[in-house]
C-alpha cells in the first residue's frame, strides 16, 4: 500500500488518522509532525487523506460486526464548494452507525443509493426503516424493497422521536466537518466523509479484532493490524 512513498507508512497513517479522527487542520498535524522531528508539507497530508482514506475503510470493513436490522435513516447538510449538498446517514436500534452516503440532491434516487450502499457494505437489507415525513425518501425505500425481493418488504415507520436517535448522532460528524469550513469539490468531501464515518464507527467499538491479537494494544498498534491483516 505504500511501495514508493518518501515517507514512513507509520506517519501517513498517524496522520491520515488524525486528520479523520480530531478537529484538526492540515496544518496543525504538520505542525505537531515537525515537533517530532517530522517535516511534511500540509498539502501532502491532504494528499494522503483523498488516496488511503477508501483503503483504510476497506481493510476494516473486513472486521466490521453485523449490525441490527432496524436501522433510523437521516440526512443532514453539509457544504461543498459553498452549495448544500445532502448526507445521507443511518444508525441501528442501538446507535452503531450504518454508513454514509453524501449526495448533490435530495431525491428518491439518492436515498436508494444510500439503501444499497449500506447493504453492500454491511452484507444485510434492514428489515425496518424509520424515516422523517418526507415523501420521497418513503418512496425510495418502498421501492428498494420490491427490487431487493424480499419475502416480506421492508417496514417503514416515521417517528420523529425515534429518529432523535440518528440526529444526534450527526453531531458527531459536524463536530468534525463543522471545523474544515467547507470542502472545495464533491469527490474530496464524498471521500474524506467516508473517512470520518470510519473513525466514528471504530470510536463506537463496531469491528471484531479479537483473532488479530490487540487486545491490550495501542491505537497505533491496532491500526498496524488491521491494515497488515
Amino acid at each position: 500500500m505504500f511501495k514508493g512513498r518518501h515517507f514512513e507508512p507509520e506517519v501517513i497513517i498517524v496522520s491520515v488518522r488524525w486528520y479523520l479522527k480530531y478537529k484538526l487542520s492540515t496544518a496543525d498535524i504538520s505542525e505537531m509532525m515537525a515537533e517530532r522531528g517530522i517535516s511534511v508539507d500540509p498539502s501532502t497530508i491532504w494528499r494522503w487523506v483523498k488516496r488511503y482514506a477508501p483503503d483504510f475503510e476497506k481493510k476494516w470493513q473486513r472486521f466490521a460486526s453485523l449490525i441490527g436490522p432496524s436501522w433510523r435513516v437521516d440526512e443532514t447538510y453539509i457544504k461543498v464548494k459553498g452549495k448544500q449538498t445532502y448526507l445521507y446517514r443511518g444508525v441501528d436500534k442501538r446507535g452503531r452507525s450504518v454508513v454514509s452516503h453524501l449526495s448533490r440532491r435530495r431525491n428518491v434516487k439518492a436515498m436508494k443509493r444510500f439503501l444499497r450502499r449500506a447493504s453492500e457494505v454491511h452484507g444485510r437489507k434492514p428489515k425496518t426503516v424509520t424515516l422523517d415525513g418526507y415523501q420521497a425518501s418513503h418512496r425510495a425505500v418502498r421501492e428498494f424493497s420490491q427490487e431487493s425481493r424480499r419475502r416480506k418488504p421492508i417496514k417503514i415507520r416515521s417517528s420523529k422521536y425515534l429518529n432523535n436517535l440518528i440526529e444526534q448522532d450527526h453531531r458527531a460528524i459536524k463536530s468534525r466537518t463543522g471545523p474544515m469550513l467547507g470542502f472545495k469539490n464533491f469527490a474530496s468531501a464524498r471521500i474524506t466523509l467516508a473517512g470520518v464515518e470510519l473513525l466514528h464507527r471504530i470510536r463506537q467499538g463496531q469491528f471484531n479484532l479479537k483473532h488479530l491479537g490487540v487486545i491490550g494494544k495501542t491505537e497505533p498498534e491496532i491500526w498496524n493490524a488491521v491494515l497488515a491483516a
